[in-house]
């Protein structure tokens, strides 16, 4: 057995995989993780926040109403944390439904730790 670690008859490593991941294991690995942050501004109006969570988060109208008072009260609040793809899309909707109905409605992502 040499210090590099152990070698099958043809004289190759057999420690495949030391240190690394192996494709299982990247396979398996959670994806990264996306908060979806809504910003206060002062001209739309509650109501459509809490539409906006109720339609594009699938957010029940008690959780959509809490959120967008925490947007009101604090200037942000997270909508939902998701995979990037998803975040992302779920931020361009709110963009375009916002500026479909004149709002400046805002949401950015952030990545989870």
């Amino acid at each position: 057995m040499s210090e590099e670690g152990e070698q099958n008859i043809d004289g190759q490593d057999t420690d495949v995989g030391v240190g690394t991941l192996t494709d299982a294991e990247e396979k398996n690995a959670k994806p990264p993780m996306y908060r979806v942050i809504m910003h206060n501004d002062d001209y739309t109006i509650m109501e459509f926040v809490v539409e906006v969570l109720v339609k594009i988060f699938q957010k029940s109208r008690n959780d959509a109403a809490r959120i967008m008072l925490q947007v009101h009260k604090e200037g942000k609040a997270t909508a939902g944390v998701y995979t990037y793809d998803i975040a992302h899309t779920k931020v361009q909707s709110v963009h375009t439904i916002a500026k479909t109905h004149e709002y400046p409605l805002r949401c950015t992502i952030r990545q989870e730790p």
